[in-house]
């Protein structure tokens, strides 16, 4: 049986890079808290932003996918989902929102795991939502050559609600330790939770949503404002790779942690230089207009739309936007995608 320990994280053996991530992130969120105490304008067309890139990315890491256009108008409540797709896509951002807003009034337990399950899935009728797996399930991998193999075999079901337990109870120990740095405890926490695999599906996004939660209970939410999961799925080759690292030998407890702590922390690492970068565009009203909406494309991390630059830069007419990108298609700087509603920019 598997057994839930953080004690290693005060052992004082924890990689020196490592611990440099941590410094560097608590030293761009104090940064991040002063801004948008000031700032709070700025900060809030953000987060629309945000919140429309966190349903696309984690979704699409799982495969589910619909047009840029449809995320939008279903992210903002605009229109009902039109099939099963979209009602996963509406699932996601309602739990989203319920992270986002009530975070305060959630915790890593089995209740409320259960329950994010349940409105993460239950809009696109899953049979199974908000219950643990009553089926055994298994990690497969496909080689070039279409050839599967079992990666990894999570917890069994019939140890599933025990293993849950043990898993939050150790959380709530190691939350309760002030030897252990919560910004290392909840990567951990984070794959232990992957490994087990409770669920019979939606494992990974609920995954991500439990990322968010527990970050922002300790303070740090870059995530409402630069997507966390967008950042994932930008770099999700290196997300699979440490994954995978960490979980070699976990039934046996001979796994290692720290390859999944680095991957999430550099992940949490680039949000916060994304929107270091942004408020730097967004706030410099003595550049020049035509430069801020260049910058704001150049250093977007994803396709960006006309709509998302003026809500980036709210004292820039959206005429001038229009004028400054057909300029940079024309000369080869960014490259246009989409047409109509759905057109999107990135740097070419």
């Amino acid at each position: 049986m598997r057994k839930f320990d953080y004690a290693f994280l005060k052992s004082g053996l924890v990689p020196v890079r490592i611990l440099s991530l941590t410094s560097d992130i608590a030293s761009l969120k104090t940064m991040g808290a002063v801004r948008k105490a000031e700032h709070l304008q700025i900060f809030s067309a953000l987060e629309g932003i945000a919140k429309v890139q966190s349903v696309k990315g984690s979704n699409a890491i799982e495969g589910i996918v619909t047009s840029d256009e449809r995320i939008v108008a279903i992210v903002n409540q605009n229109s009902a989902p039109l099939n099963h797709d979209e009602a996963e896509i509406a699932g996601y951002r309602n739990a989203l929102n319920e992270v986002h807003m009530n975070y305060a009034d959630w915790d890593f337990v089995q209740a409320d795991i259960l329950r994010l399950h349940e409105m993460m899935m239950s809009l696109a009728g899953y049979e199974f939502s908000g219950r643990y797996k009553t089926e055994d399930n298994v990690i497969l991998e496909v080689d070039p050559l279409g050839h599967r193999r079992v990666r990894f075999r999570p917890t069994p079901a019939s140890q599933t609600a025990n293993a849950m337990e043990q898993l939050t109870l150790a959380y709530m120990e190691a939350r309760d330790d002030a030897e252990i740095n919560q910004l290392l405890l909840i990567p951990c926490v984070i794959l232990d939770f992957l490994c087990i695999h409770p669920f019979r599906d939606g494992n990974g996004r609920l995954s991500r949503l439990l990322s968010l939660l527990l970050l922002y209970k300790n303070g740090y939410d870059v995530g409402k404002y630069i997507s966390f999961e967008q950042q994932i799925n930008n770099h999700k080759a290196y997300y699979y790779d440490a994954l995978q690292q960490s979980s070699r030998g976990w039934e046996a407890n001979e796994n290692r942690y720290f390859p999944f702590i680095e991957n999430f922390l550099f992940t949490l690492y680039l949000c916060y230089k994304e929107l270091d970068k942004r408020f730097a565009v967004v706030h410099g009203k003595k550049v020049s207009k035509t430069a801020r909406i260049e910058a704001t494309v150049l250093n977007s991390l994803t396709p960006i739309s006309k709509a998302e630059i003026c809500d980036i830069l709210p004292d820039v007419s959206p005429t001038t936007v229009e004028a400054v990108l057909g300029k940079m298609v024309k000369s080869g700087t960014i490259m246009k995608i989409g047409s109509g509603r759905a057109t999107r920019y990135k740097k070419s």
